[in-house]
């Protein structure tokens, strides 16, 4: 009889992986049924039994056999049973019985809800996941954290096509009062919307939804961003609800998804001239994107005031000067040589990028770490939407927790100051031109057979089918914009060197 106590839990793993390597090689699928029959009294061969038949050719494991080990007390047992069904979409309606039973369990534990989403997120190909989805969302009696995870699971599925009772799920969702709830649902929209084949319409409902005053801001930008053509022709109220959020006191948040609406909305002559004022005051991040907003005019007074304005704005630094030249050559020559100015002001070489480092360096007062912090955590940097310390911060831009360990203040100021002079590894942005002529940049978040994934912003990011793409190269401009020394003081700027070189704990 063979030995199996090498093979129980409290051992080494890799002999439960040699064995099932054994037991495959052996081909012998009686073999393996035997070692699964005995597994209730011996647990720890169960993983084995379960691989070893999964990857043999005439295993023909069944769904019902994994079925009870889905809810094992066996950790092993339970994560093999997952990633084994993982890789059966067929078995979907074997276990829409299973994810009924745990949907109708409160699911009071946020990493509870997680595993769920992850674990339904595999079946969203299978019809009775998806009406099993779609029920319960519509649900009124399931609890909202429930529908907003399953909403989730909506937003990230990989469907060529909408599931039939989807959209409407997503239409139910969109008035409800909760509004983590409308945002989870706008995300839904948005996917869905997005679909190669049959793609619902949700403009209506969005525009009802942007325009409730008693929605937060975020939903109302969230649903602005998804309106295809931005802002509504000659909407004043909705025009002045995106201009208040570009306000430098807001969060990135706002302040981002307020420029892509404007700049993606056909803004007429008074609009344009009313955006910049506000353009005069918006940062780096900000004034790259509202440029988009001028690219159909041609009036010669908005031209007139946008240079006036970009002239002004301590944000230019961000501005990509190829693009603002095409810009510029759309107005009258009156407009085109009052902007000549600003090229001059953004062609800065590499000896005047050092020469201006060697004098910040030798200006800059005392750093403080503590108002560091402050500075980085505030809406007028923003490096925490982009960047993590510790266990808090966004995921756009590389993990800051011991980068002072690595970087001189030097190397610290000059990231800040131009971003573009040098990239760390795996945040190199990326350029993708398309059959359409569009070109799209960002960090390279997936790289897939199907698709590529961009992040082109702290929050934002852009799907683009493998299929549509004509060239696809190393970009030269950093997703992070440029200019910040010239929207912080020397002292904030200290300050922030101050945090980010001394600082290896990560934020509190």
């Amino acid at each position: 009889m063979i030995n199996t106590d090498c093979l129980l839990p409290s051992t080494d793993r890799v002999l439960q992986h040699a064995f099932a390597y054994g037991l495959i090689e052996s081909g012998s699928v009686k073999a393996a049924r035997g070692f699964l029959d005995i597994a209730m009294t011996e647990p720890g061969i169960e993983v084995a039994a379960l691989i070893s038949l999964d990857q043999m050719d005439q295993g023909d494991l069944k769904a019902t056999e994994v079925l009870p080990l889905l809810s094992s007390s066996q950790k092993d047992s339970k994560a093999t049973a997952l990633w084994i069904s993982g890789h059966h979409p067929e078995w979907g309606d074997a276990l829409e019985g299973f994810f009924r039973e745990r949907l109708t369990v409160q699911q009071s534990n946020e990493v509870t809800r997680a595993e769920l989403k992850n674990q339904l997120g595999k079946f969203t190909g299978s019809e009775s996941i998806q009406k099993l989805i779609a029920t319960t969302v519509t649900n009124t009696a399931t609890p909202p954290p429930t529908r907003q995870m399953l909403l989730n699971t909506m937003a990230h599925a990989r469907l060529k096509a909408p599931p039939q009772l989807w959209p409407e799920a997503v239409r139910a969702a969109l008035v409800e009062k909760d509004d983590t709830l409308v945002q989870a649902a706008i995300s839904a929209a948005g996917m869905l919307s997005q679909m190669k084949n049959d793609a619902p319409d949700f403009s209506l409902e969005l525009q009802r939804l942007a325009r409730d005053p008693a929605r937060s801001a975020e939903s109302r930008l969230a649903a602005l961003v998804l309106l295809p053509g931005g802002l509504p022709a000659g909407d004043s109220e909705l025009f002045e609800f995106l201009c208040t959020n570009l306000n430098p006191a807001k969060t990135v948040l706002l302040r981002s998804g307020a420029a892509r609406v404007l700049a993606k909305s056909k803004l007429n002559d008074t609009q344009l001239l009313l955006l910049t004022d506000v353009l005069k005051k918006s940062g780096p991040l900000e004034v790259s994107k509202l440029l988009g907003a001028f690219e159909s005019s041609t009036n010669e007074a908005v031209g007139l005031r946008l240079v006036a304005a970009l002239k002004e704005s301590k944000g230019l630094a961000g501005v990509n000067s190829g693009a603002l030249r095409t810009l510029i050559a759309k107005y009258p020559p009156s407009v085109q040589t009052n902007g000549g100015t600003l090229f001059a002001l953004l062609n800065v070489d590499a000896a005047k990028q050092k020469e201006h480092l060697d004098d910040l360096v030798a200006t800059m007062p005392k750093g403080d770490i503590r108002r560091g912090q402050a500075v980085f955590n505030s809406p007028k940097a923003s490096c925490s939407a982009c960047h993590t310390m510790g266990y808090l911060g966004g995921h756009l831009g590389p993990d800051l927790t011991s980068i002072g360990s690595a970087r001189t203040e030097r190397d610290l100021l000059e990231s800040i100051v131009y971003p573009s002079a040098s990239f760390v590894r795996s945040y190199e942005p990326m350029t993708v031109l398309t059959k359409s002529d569009d070109e799209y940049s960002g960090v390279l978040r997936k790289d897939a057979p199907e698709e590529i994934v961009l992040a082109n912003g702290p929050f934002t990011e852009v799907h683009v089918a493998r299929a549509d793409i004509t060239e696809m190269r190393p970009g030269r401009v950093s997703v992070m914009p440029a200019g910040l020394d010239q929207q912080l003081s020397k002292q904030e700027l200290a300050d922030l060197v101050a945090f980010l070189k001394n600082t290896t704990w990560g934020a509190r």
